[in-house]
């Protein structure tokens, strides 16, 4: 281990990378049960777009550590599902074949942009303070993921976001807020006195909280809502399922596919892909401190490659773009530092194709605390923001701004080296900015403009 993830240069061990791969697979498990949901609203098979998952998230996630060692963790990212289901295959009319070929190739796209150094040249292309202000922006991002998750942030008609009504539905919505808030404190209590594990000890400290809760009746379970029983329950996963979407993107029918449209679905998942991916690198290693003096992260072109193998392999096994998660994140909070904790999680992956229903039991509200508490530990690069230079301070807030309230780390980039561009420009500093920016400045642009 020592040879293979250097965790004595890193200065960790492996008692520490195993608890933190962990909890980055139990901030991450909900996906095992939110892709194939989604998927399956395409036509897909859901059991077959589980073990999907399970094994591209492993593939992604191991190819993660053994060629970067790092400690960042793969699988089918959130909104490009949605976009495959919805957008693709639903209001597109595309057969879900389609859209997995779509994806194969882009992840191809991707491999030969790596090779070429495309992808690790934008990455050193956006400059140190945005930078900060992307790693910040997740943070507030993944924050309010969690704000969601634990019911304490509701929809509302007339202000778009609210916080929940306690009383009106307390068995369900109410009580899960308030199990989220208790496990908040108890992570932030545990974590303020050094003991180890403490983000993994919330999430199942509340977990177990939410079981007894639901045992004396103060949750009730309400599954036309959305509140499923929160006892995990256990059973085995038809493994002869994933036939139904192996291999089966190399049976698409163009029949009905134009060739510009079908372009147009590519480049789409290869955009907010490429960028997804490269923001959630830039927050969480700069969190993590990985990035050298040069605001440069080590081994990124390793990190890379891992990232567009796992998204083909993914699209050939049968599940939407795999990508690097910002739930990584929780795994760095809790003192990841090396491809060891990769490794536990992508194992992790892979077992649960034999116990999903374990695994698919976790409550959001359980996680919750985890990411509201990871959210503070990355917003705090904030800063490390240079306020000085407001041609500099002004882009990164107006990045850490758009991610949690567009929803998307992709379109923070965008706001972010839009405006990065256009500012150093309009007042005479346009020698600063690096060539690349005013190419991806106009990239941005054209994707508003035709996407």
């Amino acid at each position: 281990m020592e040879k293979l993830f250097k965790l004595k240069e890193n200065n960790t061990n492996v008692k520490t990378e195993v608890l933190a791969g962990i909890t980055t697979f139990m901030t991450m498990a909900y996906i095992l049960a939110v892709n194939p949901s989604l998927l399956s609203a395409s036509g897909m098979d859901a059991t077959a777009v589980l073990i999907a998952t399970c094994l591209a998230s492993c593939i992604g996630t191991i190819l993660m550590a053994v060629l970067a060692n790092y400690p960042f963790a793969l699988a089918p990212g959130m909104g490009l599902n949605a976009y495959f289901a919805y957008t693709v295959c639903i209001n597109m009319g595309y057969d879900w074949r389609v859209a997995l070929l779509a994806v194969f190739i882009e992840g191809l796209i991707f491999v030969v942009l790596t090779l070429t150094n495309v992808r690790e040249a934008i990455f050193n292309a956006i400059p140190s303070n945005l930078k900060k202000g992307v790693s910040a922006g997740i943070g507030l991002f993944i924050a309010f993921i969690g704000l969601q998750g634990g019911h304490i942030v509701v929809a509302n008609s007339s202000t778009l976001v609210s916080y929940v009504n306690f009383r009106g539905n307390f068995h369900t919505e109410g009580i899960c807020a308030i199990l989220a808030l208790i496990g908040l404190i108890i992570t932030a209590v545990l974590y303020i006195k050094g003991v180890g594990g403490a983000i993994l000890i919330g999430i199942v400290a509340t977990w177990i909280l939410g079981m007894l809760c639901q045992a004396t009746g103060l949750y009730v379970v309400d599954v036309e809502t959305g509140f499923y029983s929160l006892y995990p329950s256990f059973g085995f996963t038809d493994f002869t399922a994933l036939g139904k979407t192996f291999g089966q993107c190399f049976k698409a029918d163009f029949s009905n596919v134009s060739v510009l449209n079908f372009i147009v679905v590519i480049f789409a998942f290869l955009f907010v892909d490429m960028f997804d991916t490269i923001g959630t690198l830039i927050g969480v290693a700069t969190k993590a401190d990985m990035l050298d003096e040069e605001e440069k992260l080590p081994n990124i072109k390793q990190a890379l490659l891992a990232d567009a193998v796992a998204t083909s392999a993914g699209a050939v096994l049968g599940t939407s773009t795999t990508t690097t998660f910002v739930e990584s994140s929780a795994g760095v909070g809790a003192g990841a530092k090396t491809g060891l904790a990769s490794v536990v999680t992508g194992l992790l992956f892979l077992v649960s194709i034999f116990f999903a229903p374990v695994f698919t039991a976790i409550p959001g509200f359980a996680t919750a605390p985890a990411l509201i508490f990871v959210g503070f530990l990355m917003v705090t690069t904030v800063t490390n923001i240079d306020f000085e230079d407001f041609t500099e301070a002004i882009p990164a807030y107006l990045c850490l701004l758009a991610m949690p309230l567009m929803y998307s780390i992709s379109e923070g980039i965008a706001v972010g080296v839009i405006s990065y561009t256009m500012i150093k420009v309009c007042t005479g500093k346009a020698k600063e900015v690096k060539p690349l920016m005013y190419v991806l400045a106009v990239l941005f642009v054209c994707k508003y403009i035709f996407l």
